[in-house]
Order: structure tokens, then sequence, then C-alpha cells
């Protein structure tokens, strides 16, 4: 099994992206590095972007408490149940966190990660517990 890169804590990442698929964040959420991985960069300020079941790793990993977030549908009550306010909206973004609903929102994703790479680091995150 080869180490994830992420775990080198290289900084020279700007944006760590989370895929959607049930079983792929299914495994993730079960990862505790994962679930670092994803901490970390959330609180060094840099970009986080999650599409269609993504967003439960945001939760897992304590992000999604007082933010506005999406998600495909069918785990709305798992991020709002996280403390987040879901919003139906091809893509979300709160202070660097940017979330979609799913794949026909890519377009739209895409774009929010770029603009928000372009603004830069969103300043050292607190997570709330």
């Amino acid at each position: 099994m080869h180490p994830c890169p992420l775990e080198r804590r290289d900084q020279s990442y700007d944006a760590l992206i989370l895929p959607g698929g049930v079983i792929n964040l299914d495994r993730l959420r079960l990862d505790s590095k994962a679930i670092e991985i994803v901490r970390r960069f959330a609180t060094q300020g840099k970009i986080v972007a999650a599409i269609c079941h993504g967003p439960w790793l945001l939760a897992d990993a304590g992000i999604a408490k007082g933010r506005r977030m999406t998600s495909v549908w069918s785990i709305r009550k798992d991020i709002e149940n996280a403390g987040a306010q879901w919003a139906d909206e091809e893509v979300v973004a709160d202070d660097g966190i940017i979330t979609s609903r799913s794949p026909r929102d890519i377009p739209a994703f895409i774009d929010k990660i770029v603009e928000e790479i372009a603004e830069g680091s969103h300043g050292a995150r607190r997570i709330a517990a």
C-alpha cells in the first residue's frame, strides 16, 4: 500500500478536492488519516471542495458546523445534523469551503474552485467541535 502524498504535509498544495460517490466517501469516512488531512487543509485556510457525497467527509472532519453548504439531496439530513445550513444550489462557497450537489453541477463547481484559488488563502480557520 502506497502512502498518501498528502501525509507528507506538503505545503505546495493550494486546494483539496473531494470527489463524490457513495462507496468512495463511505470508505474515506472510516479512515482517520483522511479526516485529519481534510481538517488540516481547512484549518490552514486552504480551499476544500466537495461534490455529491463529498460533504460527508467535511461533516466528519468538523468543518460543516455553522456553514452554508450543499450536497447530493440524499445526505441533506446528515449535513444539517452536522450543524450546516443546507442549500439547494449548484455551488455554495463559504469562506473557502466549496460544495456542489452532483455531476451536473461540475462546471459551476470548477469555476468556483478556480475563483477561490485565485483569491488565495482564507486564513486560519477554527473547526467547530
